[in-house]
């Protein structure tokens, strides 16, 4: 009889970033296939890791879901960095779908006098952490790619966490901080507006969404990261939940208001289902563990 009464989808993060934006359509349709609501509960704090936790330790009967960002892989690889027991465990989940997968921008304000990467790169050599980031936390989606960047240039900024994609990008837009990046869809409304300006992507290769910004790449910088949406449910949840759930995604894709609706975000849909979005993520997980422990302990700076 699942599902008989509503579904929890948990977003760790505040409104606004690159899973809200995701999540939302998604809740929608799912909730119009399964015949039953499914409401998006923002659960922020510590880069995802609390809302992640509590779906990790929920009752796996498939009415807690968790729409993760990339970061729900960097988040415990930070704690064994600081030899904590982490918060959860990759098998604490099991994967039902990967919705979207895009790389993030770097973006700064139009007033900017950075109208390049290259000016970006020039200004941060030339004083070291005089210049300021946001992000959605540290290890978090954004912080991670965004240390990789300044790894790969030899450059330093003073890195703002924020508890969110959102947060990180109000931040910038309150002339809080000179730079943030994010994912096409949490940045997609600021760059329409005549806010933002976008200076470089971390893809292969361009968006052809987004064929006027250069990536990293072609710029002579090594560097690439996705920051990917995806449906999971905790461990331990029944089989035959698992393949409704699974079903339903697979539907949700295809249906035309869905489509719609990521194409007004900016956030083209890369579904995969639940065997081959597992070994996408164990081969992501590996990759970005490597990033953590190249970028080693961080304290928060206050």
């Amino acid at each position: 009889s699942y599902p008989n009464r509503p579904i929890q989808m948990i977003v760790a993060f505040p409104p606004g970033g690159q899973a809200d934006v995701t999540a939302r359509p998604l809740a929608i349709t799912l909730g119009k296939i399964l015949k039953q609501p499914v409401v998006v509960v923002n659960r922020a704090g510590a880069a995802g890791g609390i809302g992640n936790q509590s779906v990790a330790q929920a009752r796996p009967d498939g009415y807690t879901l968790l729409a993760p960002l990339s970061s729900i892989s960097t988040i415990p690889e930070a704690d064994r960095l600081f030899d904590r027991k982490p918060a959860y465990t990759l098998d604490q989940f099991a994967p039902i779908a990967l919705i979207a997968a895009d790389p993030v921008y770097i973006a700064v304000r139009t007033e900017s006098p950075w109208k390049t990467l290259a000016d970006l790169i020039e200004a941060a050599r030339a004083k070291p952490d005089a210049y300021s980031y946001s992000s959605s936390g540290l290890y978090g989606a954004l912080h991670v790619p965004f240390a990789m960047f300044l790894q790969s240039t030899g450059t330093s900024m003073w890195h703002i966490p924020t508890t969110g994609g959102g947060p990180a990008v109000a931040a910038l837009l309150g002339s809080q901080v000179d730079a943030t990046m994010g994912g096409p869809g949490a940045l997609a409304g600021q760059v329409r507006g005549g806010k933002f300006r976008l200076l470089a992507g971390m893809g292969a290769k361009r968006s052809e969404l987004l064929p006027e910004v250069p990536t990293m790449k072609e710029l002579g910088i090594d560097v690439e990261y996705l920051i990917w949406v995806g449906l999971v449910a905790p461990a331990g949840t029944p089989e035959p939940i698992l393949r409704t759930l699974r079903e339903a995604t697979a539907q949700v894709v295809r249906d035309p208001e869905f489509i719609e609706s990521m194409k007004k975000v900016g956030t083209p849909i890369q579904y995969l289902d639940a065997p081959d979005f597992k070994a996408f993520w164990d081969a992501d997980a590996k990759r970005l563990a490597k990033v953590v422990q190249a970028i080693g302990r961080v304290e928060e700076k206050k």
